[in-house]
């Protein structure tokens, strides 16, 4: 869209992202999803998940290791503090 930085909240789309937020803050462990583990359960586009992806680690949102995505410590804090609503 015009006039939309690359860090909009559009970036991969808003009902997508929160439902990476929520798929990852309800996955056991600290270890995080593959992309492909979090594409089967939220039945998404490759590419439109990479977008959602890209637009929450640059902004904060989560975080990436060795393969896997993992809600930021910044997010399942807010998350413990019921700041999240789901």
């Amino acid at each position: 869209m015009p006039g939309k930085s690359s860090g909009s909240p559009d970036r991969g789309g808003r009902r997508l992202q929160r439902a990476v937020v929520l798929e990852l803050l309800s996955a056991d462990g600290a270890e995080g999803l593959s992309a492909a583990q979090l594409a089967h359960a939220l039945g998404a586009d490759a590419g439109e998940l990479d977008r959602a992806l890209g637009g929450l680690a640059e902004a904060g949102v989560l975080e990436s290791a060795l393969g896997s995505v993992r809600a930021s410590t910044a997010t399942r804090r807010l998350d413990e503090l019921e700041l999240i609503a789901i």
